[in-house]
């Protein structure tokens, strides 16, 4: 077959033609379409997700009266004062004074205000060694960790006047600031040093710095671009920082791997001896039609976030399906353009001492899973048992899978000095650091009716157990509202404390604040925002698996014609989710090898992590699977027969593939090595989960089970002939080959 023969046909084949005829054009294009999304972006500026719209529920409703009410909450602050040993207790001189030398020294500093002194609000602990100096930082909560600086050198230097009692600030803005100066930067390194580590990849991959740099200068401005997108959309749809960093792992994830896909394929046929434009034709008709499928997959898994009710993972969702997106489009059309416009340049900077192997008809090999695949394709009963049997005894933990918001110790462990503070605070006053509060909404705040039903709410708090104490009552008189603060039974045990909450909120309220017409009392904090995310979230899983299965399933349908196809890849897919859950449990719930990856056993998995990491694995594996699924269909209709389509599939994916995966688990990997166990738990997640799928899953399983199933492969029900055919941009045969027929001497239909 000549290279003229090559017919190529399908929305892929055509957008890259067009490219490559118009490649100035098309270049032109992409960058005006990036330059002006930032620029829209830039002008429209971001909306972020409010408090109010972050959950449903009781947090909800309390974060909205605080809104409608034009309240800007301060951020609390307390020193906590607490005796070394020895028998000193709050109402010894000694501790008095050290008290007083509190209060004025951080209202010395200026950027305080409401002190209270403990003996003014009885914040005193039950064994009298412990006492709280509360206050609140000026002006507004978010910038407050700016300017709680002279504070904590304020109450230093106190401590160092007092060496018999220990003298320690935490709250909001001190966390804040503590959190912002350990982690802000190891933040900024982990997203920063994603390009490095991929360009670094691709160069050993490729062996030459053009063809390295160009899948991550698509990834790049494919991002840069959806940043600008991100802008503009949160108009409609609030973003936020979270949002924005998972943007940015899922874009240079899809972008590296959608342009190396293409760009191997274009490479694998010019060293076959087609010429540049054949070679861009058939890479367009093959990888470009393998990453649109891919890329709509994706694209669809993402989406599922949204029907989740939460305004941070429909922040998430919309975010990452638009870099997904944006990143597809940039891979089957600019990327033609610059193909046609740099021709064997792309070959520039070549690294001496990095070879590439090359094999007659110009399909790269690996040795390694050329063997592999000669014993899958050999016994392949054996490698599905041997290898389901080992992802399935992966899974086994993840069956004991516990959920929760993480606590402060549990998120960060002892490694900042803040969190044994926040130890000390909760044993001493239990629930004191993280209170519940109640925001009360009345017509009238100081009604005989109301004061009579506040005053009763704080008595019944402690008396049902609930709380300690003590419960404190700040009135806002001209807006009607009154925040109540009851430390839980219970502090940073979350199941305790929960119990408290559910007390309060189920018993105490309607007996007190539930009697008075027309007032409003829902309950908020860090506890009851955690239980009112977990209800939520519990109540999302059910709609976002079935519409991600269901839409992912229809796809594989129409893009392979193939019922087995379609059931197949939902399967190995949550075989590998599932697999990626299983190491999560065992390695942060259990702390089997947690030391290996740095971590700790903290006892429980981050809420939002399990639908999260379903989501984008699901999304992600599809790029692998529709890339090797769609070689082995094109082989097959090239006339080999299954086993042989099968092993030329797997092996001339394998380099591809391999590339891709390492890409990936790299930076996923580098957000394991953040401090924050949740970060931690994303992080090794993602990357495992990965390493599984390019390998156990695409190199083993997928083999073995087609081999199995032989024609039965491209099995579709008469009844389903009527679907809409979207295989129709398969390249015909790279090399003559006589067509493959049935047992009756037909045709196959593949």
């Amino acid at each position: 077959m000549g290279n003229g023969d090559i017919r190529v046909r399908g929305l892929a084949a055509r957008a890259g033609g067009w490219s490559a005829r118009h490649r100035w054009a098309a270049v032109g294009i992409w960058v005006l379409f990036v330059v002006l999304a930032m620029g829209l972006g830039s002008a429209a500026g971001r909306v972020d997700v409010k408090d109010s719209d972050q959950l449903k529920g009781e947090t909800h409703t309390a974060a909205r009266i605080v809104e409608d009410a034009g309240i800007d909450e301060p951020a609390g602050e307390t020193v906590l004062i607490q005796a070394r040993g020895g028998d000193l207790k709050a109402t010894d001189p000694e501790f008095r004074d050290a008290v007083d030398a509190v209060v004025r020294a951080v209202e010395g500093t200026g950027e305080v205000t409401e002190v209270t002194s403990p003996y003014e609000t009885k914040t005193i602990s039950k064994d009298g060694r412990s006492a709280l100096v509360q206050f609140d930082m000026r002006g507004e909560s978010d910038t407050a960790g700016e300017r709680v600086e002279p504070v904590l050198k304020a109450v230093e230097g106190v401590q160092e006047d007092h060496a018999s009692l220990r003298i320690e600030e935490i709250g909001g803005a001190s966390m804040m600031k503590t959190f912002d100066d350990a982690f802000g930067e190891d933040f900024k390194k982990a997203e920063y040093s994603a390009v490095p580590v991929a360009f670094g990849i691709l160069l050993i991959a490729f062996g030459a710095l053009v063809a390295a740099l160009l899948p991550v200068a698509l990834a790049v401005t494919a991002i840069m671009a959806t940043m600008g997108l991100m802008g503009v959309v949160s108009h409609v749809m609030p973003m936020s920082e979270t949002a924005n960093s998972v943007m940015l792992l899922v874009g240079m994830a899809v972008g590296v791997d959608y342009c190396l896909f293409y760009l191997r394929r274009e490479r694998e046929e010019r060293e076959a001896g087609r010429d540049a434009q054949t070679a861009l034709r058939i890479a367009a008709a093959t990888s470009g039609r393998a990453i649109v499928v891919s890329g709509v997959t994706v694209c669809v898994a993402m989406a599922g976030m949204l029907f989740t009710g939460l305004a941070e993972f429909e922040a998430m969702g919309l975010a990452s399906l638009m870099v997904v997106a944006v990143a597809m489009v940039g891979s089957v059309t600019v990327l033609p353009a610059l193909l046609s416009l740099l021709g064997e340049r792309v070959e520039k900077g070549r690294l001496p001492f990095l070879r590439r192997r090359k094999r007659s008809g110009g399909t790269q090999d690996s040795r390694f899973w050329t063997a592999v695949l000669r014993r899958v394709l050999a016994k392949p009963v054996v490698a599905v048992v041997v290898a389901a049997g080992a992802l399935l005894a992966i899974t086994a933990p993840a069956l004991g899978m516990k959920t929760q918001q993480l606590t402060l110790d549990q998120e960060f462990g002892d490694s900042l000095p803040i969190v044994q503070t926040y130890n000390r605070l909760n044993d001493a006053f239990p629930g004191g650091s993280e209170p519940a509060e109640v925001i009360v909404k009345a017509h009238d705040i100081n009604a005989p009716e109301v004061k009579s039903a506040l005053a009763d709410f704080r008595d019944r708090a402690i008396s049902s157990g609930a709380s300690r104490g003590p419960v404190e009552i700040k009135l806002h008189d001209a807006q009607n509202v009154a925040f109540v603060y009851v430390p839980l039974v219970g502090g940073s045990d979350q199941d305790r404390a929960g119990a408290s909450l559910d007390l309060l909120r189920d018993e105490v309220r309607p007996a007190t604040l539930g009697k008075v017409d027309g007032l409003e009392a829902p309950i908020t904090g860090q506890v009851a925002g955690s239980k009112d995310f977990n209800d939520q979230l519990a109540g999302a899983v059910v709609p976002v698996f079935a519409f991600v299965v269901v839409f992912a399933f229809v796809l594989m349908l129409l893009s392979f014609r193939s019922l087995t196809i379609a059931v197949t890849s939902i399967v190995l897919n949550l075989l590998s989710v599932g697999a990626a859950y299983g190491i999560l449990v065992a390695v942060f719930q259990h702390g089997w090898g947690a030391s290996l990856v740095g971590a700790e056993g903290v006892g429980a998995i981050i809420t939002w992590l399990p639908l999260f990491l379903f989501v984008i694995l699901f999304g992600l594996s599809m790029d692998y699977h529709v890339f090797v699924v769609s070689r082995i269909r094109e082989a097959r209709l090239r006339g080999l027969a299954t086993k042989d389509a099968i092993r030329h599939g797997v092996v001339t994916t394998a380099g591809v593939v391999t590339s891709a995966a390492v890409i990936m688990v790299a930076v996923f990997a580098i957000f394991g090595t953040l401090s924050m166990q949740s970060m931690k738990q994303m992080g090794v997640g993602l990357a495992a989960a990965v390493l599984i799928d390019a390998t156990i899953i695409r190199g083993v399983l997928l083999p073995a089970v087609m081999a199995l199933l032989g024609e039965r492969n491209w099995y579709l029900p008469k009844w389903l002939h009527r679907l809409p055919d979207l295989t129709h941009d398969e390249t015909p045969q790279a090399v003559a080959a006589p067509a493959a027929r049935d047992d009756e001497g037909e045709p196959l239909k593949v």
